[in-house]
């Protein structure tokens, strides 16, 4: 029985989809994002790290979303703990994720297959921070997935959400070509592995919409992280399909495209792992 089974500057906060991502975030703060529930005492003081990472002119609008993310989490009691460019660098990252239950993560994704060579797991599918502190939102050097499993570990069955990221949900870079199916398959499945490693149990990849779902079904439900998944106010489901990953044994992936070639949303890991599991850990 397997783990699962037991228990380059590119940002995908796309110009041409303003208009989907304010209907996109009406929809989930309407449907369940800041909505009123019993509080759970057993995820009281749960740690949430929230990184923005620089994105140049996008900046500020990102570490708006975050702090609304942050303001959310907190109100269900959440420890909370928020990193911002231009100060978002790997140490501080670093010293902050160590035993996090939730890890959120805005900012540039560097996924791979990708046009910019061969896989390189020390600048792939990890995290665009600051390469160094206070020189502004330019000022990007990614930190790729063997950063992240050699030295980040997590809470026992913690959960990462990866928002407005390329490649991460599978999708590509603004003005670049929609992916194959088969390599948006490998993008998702490839940016969870790190993640993985350092002891996540489930990967969310929000490329357009909000993320605020995700925390209310983990704080508030006794949902499976297949039904918070589903859960999202943008779920389609008419061309939405499931694999298996290759990357980690016995992990399983959801991808719910809202159109042909358009891999905006995705999660992956122990899609069976309840909420209740996660809050006690």
């Amino acid at each position: 029985m397997s783990l699962f089974e037991r228990g380059a500057q590119r940002a995908s906060g796309h110009h041409r989809f303003s208009s989907l991502i304010v209907a996109i975030v009406a929809t989930v703060f309407a449907v369940g994002g800041l909505v009123a529930a019993p509080r759970s005492v057993e995820a009281a003081g749960a740690k949430v790290v929230i990184v923005v990472g620089p994105v140049g002119s996008l900046t500020p609008s990102w570490i708006d979303r975050g702090k609304r993310l942050a303001a959310q989490a907190r109100s269900y009691g959440a420890s909370v703990t928020e990193i911002y460019s231009p100060n978002a660098t790997w140490g501080r990252v670093k010293s902050a994720a160590q035993g996090a239950k939730v890890f959120i993560y805005l900012g540039h994704g560097n996924g791979y297959p990708s046009p910019y060579g061969a896989f390189n797991g020390w600048s792939k599918d990890g995290l665009g921070l600051n390469a160094v502190a206070g020189q502004g939102h330019y000022n990007v050097k990614y930190w790729g997935e063997s950063y992240i499993a050699r030295d980040i570990r997590f809470a026992t069955n913690a959960v990462v959400i990866l928002n407005h990221l390329c490649y991460a949900s599978g999708n590509s870079e603004p003005g670049m070509a929609n992916p194959t199916k088969s390599v948006a398959i490998q993008r998702a499945d490839n940016y969870a592995n790190g993640f993985f490693r350092a002891r996540a149990k489930a990967v969310f990849a929000e490329g357009l919409g909000n993320a605020s779902y995700v925390l209310y079904g983990l704080f508030r439900t006794s949902r499976t992280v297949q039904q918070i998944f589903w859960s999202a106010g943008t779920a389609t489901r008419t061309y939405s399909f499931s694999f298996s990953s290759t990357r980690y044994p016995g992990a399983r992936a959801l991808m719910d495209p809202y159109a042909p070639g358009k891999y905006y949303r995705s999660v992956v890991g122990a899609l069976g792992l309840t909420a209740g599991q996660w809050r006690s850990g």
